[in-house]
């Protein structure tokens, strides 16, 4: 299945929501100062333009990270506050551009390389025959390239291999496209496995919330796979749009195994500005639920 182009999707609303708790993850985790290896399951091409090619068709960025910053901006000159995350996204985005000019996105490979320190380490998956040369030739640019390690190979099946890192820390980021529907097998088959293997990770799982049955069923089945591993989670969703039939992505989640305990404050903060900002007639809407496992 290589139709699919993360370059379509780039800066919109899913990605906001992926990056944003993507890039408290990391921070969190930093806070002890041992290597973390970080793992980016569908790293795609690692940055995009916003000016042409693929993102100027969907025009998702429009009602994703345009429509937030003008918001930011409007809220800045009535002086009401927002939230500290969502400004510390906006920094990641912003370190990608110039004079203010939003002409470029960061994919979440470009906002992992600037998490790095010097003792961590960064594993991007990339199957895509274009999007792999293209993402090579991108972290080929960056200063962090030599902590940077890239496959050509399925994820899914590669995973296991990586676990448990040397240092025992690890964020494990798994985002697949879901065009093929056995992504969703796949995806549980690769959790089961690298809970067995790496049971203390921490898992970020991105989704996209359609009305294909796997898609529905996902979280559920995400919930069992961490009672059966006796792991805490915490499970997100953001819909910006609620009108019948599916012309686009109108909402997506994220499901954390092993969430730090800060995670759920962080999003419970930013969570209602993002549906302000981003929802079209009314149809912003959040979800926010965590469990914590008695071990």
């Amino acid at each position: 299945m290589f139709s699919y182009r993360h370059a379509f999707h780039a800066g919109s609303h899913a990605d906001i929501l992926k990056h944003l708790t993507l890039i408290h993850l990391v921070e969190y985790l930093q806070e002890k100062p041992g290597a973390l290896t970080m793992v980016d399951t569908h790293a795609g091409a690692g940055i995009y333009s916003l000016q042409d090619g693929f993102s100027t068709v969907s025009k998702e960025a429009d009602g994703g990270i345009f429509r937030l910053t003008q918001y930011v901006e409007t809220c800045k000159h009535a002086n009401t506050p927002i939230p500290e995350s969502i400004l510390e996204y906006l920094k990641f985005i912003n370190a990608e551009n110039v004079d203010g000019q939003l002409t470029t996105y960061p994919g979440s490979p470009f906002i992992l390389a600037r998490l790095l320190r010097p003792q961590d380490r960064l594993k991007l998956f990339e199957l895509h025959p274009k999007e792999i040369d293209i993402l090579r030739h991108n972290i080929g640019e960056l200063k962090q390239s030599k902590q940077i390690d890239i496959y050509a190979e399925d994820s899914f099946s590669r995973l296991k291999g990586l676990l448990p890192p040397p240092s025992r820390r690890g964020l494990i980021l798994i985002d697949p496209s879901y065009e093929d529907k056995q992504d969703y097998r796949y995806l549980e088959a690769a959790m089961e496995e690298a809970l067995k293997r790496f049971a203390t990770g921490c898992y970020a799982i991105w989704y996209p919330v359609i009305s294909r049955r796997e898609s529905i069923a996902l979280p559920d089945r995400l919930k069992k796979i961490a009672a059966t591993h006796k792991r805490s989670w915490l499970h997100t969703e953001l819909r910006v749009e609620n009108a019948p039939g599916e012309r686009r992505l109108q909402s997506s989640g994220m499901f954390i195994i092993n969430p730090p305990w800060t995670l759920e404050k962080h999003l419970a903060q930013a969570l209602p500005t993002l549906t302000k900002a981003l929802g079209i007639n009314g149809g912003g809407q959040f979800l926010l639920k965590n469990f914590e496992a008695k071990n």
